[in-house]
């Protein structure tokens, strides 16, 4: 922190509001990385979160590359002298409060839980970064997508969203949205569960969904996904069918959260004709 203090008695503290579109910009957190590069103008973002690049979890990383990498501490970012930070509501509060206290204009972000969200953040970093036009462009875009994706008909298969640790999405969720536009119906719902939280493997296997959507992203054995090699959870499996759907394209809600919906419908359109 030292060098902290040092570079503020030198450098003086940025204005915390900005008379025009910001010039440089640095976001902090994986979903207003990926909200930036999709909406920010040439030159305009100087630098995203680590985990940007991150193929697991981000679905712009090969683009991410493109600029520098930060780790969301006080210091760095100070001396990146940005006009604009972008955190989420969660990203690290430490951090931010320091930022803020230093004069900095920090905008922070709410986690999406439905695609009305998502067009509010869109618009909103469309706003913050002087883009509005790019913002109601991917707005169009996501919501032609969604628009080709029938709605739920009689009959729809029930799926289980089954994470790591055996966690599940219940109502009021993104993942749980995204099963509702896909046509299906959300065994978390189904069971009345809200948010996200665990779902046993005895309660998995005693509600026999038509499909299950499960992604395993690591290559090697891992705890997290012990429930997923289980011999009931292979049982549970018999006869149905197994949907693998990367999560990067629904941990953060962006124009991408609509492909999500399409691979979604599309797989289970698949395992309905086997």
């Amino acid at each position: 922190m030292a060098r902290l203090a040092t570079a503020i008695a030198l450098s003086g503290c940025p204005s915390a509001i900005a008379a025009e579109a910001p010039k440089r910009v640095v976001s902090m957190n994986l979903c207003t990385d990926q909200l930036a590069m999709l909406l920010a103008g040439e030159g305009q973002l100087y630098s995203v979160s680590h985990l940007a690049k991150d193929e697991t979890g981000s679905v712009l990383a090969k683009e991410a590359a493109s600029f520098v990498t930060n780790h969301g501490q006080a210091e760095e970012i100070f001396l990146m002298k940005p006009d604009l930070i972008l955190s989420g509501t969660y990203t690290t509060r430490a951090t931010v409060d320091i930022l803020k206290r230093l004069g900095f204009r920090v905008e922070e972000f709410q986690p999406e839980s439905s695609f009305d969200d998502i067009r509010v953040n869109i618009r909103r970093m469309g706003a913050l970064l002087g883009r509005e036009a790019r913002a109601e462009e991917l707005v169009r875009e996501m919501d032609a997508t969604l628009a080709s994706v029938p709605g739920r008909q009689a009959g729809a298969p029930t799926v289980a969203l089954y994470y790591a640790n055996q966690f599940t999405s219940g109502r009021g969720t993104l993942a749980g949205e995204v099963v509702n536009r896909a046509g299906l119906i959300n065994l978390g719902e189904k069971l009345g569960l809200e948010g996200t939280q665990k779902l046993s493997l005895e309660q998995l296997v005693m509600a026999k969904p038509d499909l299950i959507v499960a992604h395993n992203a690591y290559a090697a054995p891992s705890l997290a996904y012990e429930a997923q090699v289980h011999p009931a959870f292979r049982a549970a499996l018999s006869g149905k069918n197994l949907i693998d759907i990367p999560d990067k394209y629904w941990i953060c809600g962006a124009p991408f959260t609509a492909e999500a919906v399409k691979l979604l419908s599309d797989a289970a359109g698949r395992a309905g004709n086997k």
